[in-house]
């Protein structure tokens, strides 16, 4: 009989030892699983916020640049008979500062593009690209050219498409993520 309750007390020790063993393999194992999927989803959380800050930036300086345009257009209006110096001169202050603008503008497009994905670095691109029709009508309105107003005012119109355009896609991307 002795020998029997030591043959149980070892089968049931032996049973205890395998059994924590694989209680604490299936807990590290668990432990690991919920480490990986919080950090996975911490990864995903920072790129969702980093691609988020840089697509609101872009579309704020979007907005700035477009704002030296309506300036532009507050320059030129009322002007059919031709412009006068105070407003030459006014159109190349604001140049300046559609320069600076649109420098702005190009920084953030690569920030964009650095943050992914492809399609709305490309729209970005898009973006800044629609900009420079604005700035040669400046250019020409200044020389004295008398259809540049007209020229810069067809501008908005694809320049809005294509934010708009931007915005969507980015949009987009942010809600899939």
């Amino acid at each position: 009989m002795a020998d029997s309750a030591f043959w149980i007390a070892s089968l049931t020790a032996g049973t205890a030892v395998l059994a924590s063993w694989v209680t604490s393999r299936g807990t590290a194992r668990a432990a690991r699983i919920q480490a990986d999927t919080t950090a996975g989803a911490q990864r995903v959380e920072r790129l969702r916020e980093a691609r988020r800050t840089a697509y609101a930036e872009f579309i704020e300086q979007a907005q700035r640049l477009n704002d030296v345009h309506w300036k532009v257009s507050d320059v030129v209006r009322g002007a059919e008979g031709g412009l006068g110096p105070e407003q030459v001169e006014e159109l190349r202050r604001l140049r300046e500062r559609q320069r600076d603008e649109y420098a702005a503008l190009r920084n953030l497009t690569w920030v964009v593009s650095l943050e992914g994905p492809d399609e709305v670095a490309e729209l970005a691109n898009t973006v800044r690209r629609s900009t420079s029709p604005f700035h040669k009508a400046i250019e020409a309105m200044i020389e004295g050219d008398t259809g540049a107003v007209a020229r810069f005012d067809a501008c908005y119109a694809p320049f809005w498409q294509v934010l708009r355009d931007f915005i969507k896609a980015a949009r987009d991307t942010l809600h899939t993520m």
